[in-house]
């Protein structure tokens, strides 16, 4: 069977080093919290609170800082902020809303890069091959066991080497298919 382990994805943010140096000061370097379970990742332990039209979330950054700034939300957490978030690729932040990043008094504007990730399953390339699937194909995954089965449709693979299998869902997606704790998907289509 092609089961992978499914992880939710809470809101979050991925920022530049000019963010980080606006937000910090300058040459500030963020504080890993715990390694995440991508090659590389962590969750910093700095927070940001990012203000919308309507409301502000306290948000977690993960690190380590990237080329573009990026934060990633639940349709919850947009309507919250009174934005109407696309659902988009990591990195695919072209003409979606920006919003104002806080620490203390120090602000930062983000012109754009507010998304719902779209649902995705990082593999490598020998598991994609294992899987018979290959980047950017889209497939369905079947979570069940968890009182409430449920099938993600419209789930992309993403193939690099440093990735480690996983799928990945926000908020609003576990709570709909009860996938708490340790739950795994099956890749049916």
């Amino acid at each position: 069977m092609n089961k992978v382990i499914v992880e939710t994805s809470a809101r979050h943010m991925h920022l530049t080093q000019a963010a980080v140096d606006t937000l910090f000061g300058t040459g500030y370097q963020l504080t890993k919290k715990k390694d995440l379970s991508q090659p590389g990742q962590y969750a910093c332990a700095e927070k940001v609170e990012v203000v919308g039209p309507k409301g502000s979330l306290m948000m977690s950054i993960l690190g380590p800082t990237r080329p573009e700034d990026q934060v990633e939300v639940s349709f919850t957490d947009a309507r919250a902020l009174g934005i109407t978030a696309p659902v988009r690729e990591s990195g695919d932040i072209a003409g979606t809303p920006g919003v104002t990043l806080k620490v203390g008094e120090n602000t930062y504007e983000m012109k754009e890069g507010v998304i719902v990730a779209k649902r995705h399953i990082h593999l490598t390339p020998a598991a994609a091959a294992e899987f018979g699937v290959q980047d950017k194909q889209i497939v369905k995954v079947k979570v069940s066991g968890t009182g409430r089965t449920t099938i993600f449709d419209d789930v992309v693979i993403r193939v690099k080497d440093s990735f480690a299998p996983a799928m990945h869902i926000d908020t609003d997606e576990c709570n709909a298919a009860a996938a708490f704790g340790t739950i795994e998907g099956e890749i049916i289509a």
